[in-house]
C-alpha cells in the first residue's frame, strides 16, 4: 500500500513527506500481511507449518511428523476432529474421502457388524492407506469391522491400448490407474459410436472425429 497516494498532490514534490509515507507504507504492508496470516491460522484448511498446523496436532493427540506434507497432515487434523463423538456412517465416509480426495462407497453389514469401504474414485490401493484405517479406526466402535475394497485396472480396461503403448509403463502402475487419460478419452464416446469401429481401429486411436 502507498499511502502518500492518499495525501493531497501538494505532498507529491516534497522529499520528507514521500520519505515517511514510504516507510509507513512499509510498516502497513507488513501489518496487513501480518494480520491475513493470523486469520488463516484460525482454520485447519490454510494452516501452516510456521503458523498452528503443529498446535492442532498437539491439541488433538497427534504427534507432528514434519516428514510429512502439510495437506496431509491438514487431512489427518480434519479426520480426528470429525471423529469426536458419535460415529455414523457419513463420518467414516467424510474420513476416506478427505483422506484421498476421491469418491468413496460405503456398505454397511448390520447382521455381521461389518462396514465395507470401496474407494471408487481412484484406482490401486491409495497411498496413505495405513493413515486412512487408522483414522476410522479410532473413529469406528470396537464391536465393528471394517472392510476395504480397491478397484484395479483389468484387461478390458486396458484394451485398448497397444503394447507399444503399454510398454511405457511398469506393470503396478498399469493395474493402479495411470492410464487414465486414455480411458477418458474413449469414455467421451457413446456406445454406439464404438460400436461401429474395430477393435483394431481403436486400439490405433482411429476414433469418431479424431484430430478432426
Amino acid at each position: 500500500m502507498e499511502l502518500i497516494r492518499l495525501l493531497p498532490d501538494i505532498y507529491d514534490n516534497n522529499e520528507t513527506m514521500q520519505l515517511l509515507q514510504g516507510i509507513l507504507s512499509q510498516e502497513v504492508t507488513t501489518l496487513d500481511a501480518g494480520m491475513y496470516h493470523t486469520i488463516d491460522q484460525c482454520y485447519v484448511g490454510s494452516s501452516s507449518e510456521d503458523g498452528t498446523l503443529s498446535r492442532y496436532e498437539r491439541l488433538l493427540g497427534i504427534s507432528p511428523d514434519t516428514s510429512k506434507s502439510e495437506r496431509y497432515r491438514k487431512e489427518r487434523i480434519k479426520a480426528k476432529i470429525f471423529g469426536a463423538g458419535t460415529t455414523t456412517a457419513s463420518l467414516i465416509h467424510h474420513i476416506a474421502e478427505s483422506y484421498t480426495n476421491a469418491a468413496v462407497e460405503l456398505t454397511e453389514q448390520f447382521a455381521d457388524y461389518t462396514v465395507t469401504v470401496k474407494f471408487v474414485g481412484t484406482s490401486g490401493i491409495p497411498g496413505n492407506i495405513a493413515d486412512i484405517k487408522e483414522s476410522i479406526e479410532e473413529a469406528i466402535p470396537a464391536h465393528l469391522k471394517v472392510l476395504y475394497e480397491y478397484i484395479f485396472n483389468t484387461y478390458g480396461s486396458v484394451g485398448t491400448f497397444t503394447h507399444a503403448e503399454l510398454a511405457a509403463y511398469s506393470h503396478y502402475k498399469i493395474r493402479n490407474g495411470h492410464l487414465k487419460n486414455r480411458i477418458q478419452e474413449l469414455q467421451r464416446y457413446q456406445y454406439v459410436e464404438l460400436s461401429q469401429l474395430t477393435h483394431f481401429q481403436i486400439s490405433k486411436g482411429e476414433l469418431p472425429n479424431n484430430g478432426n
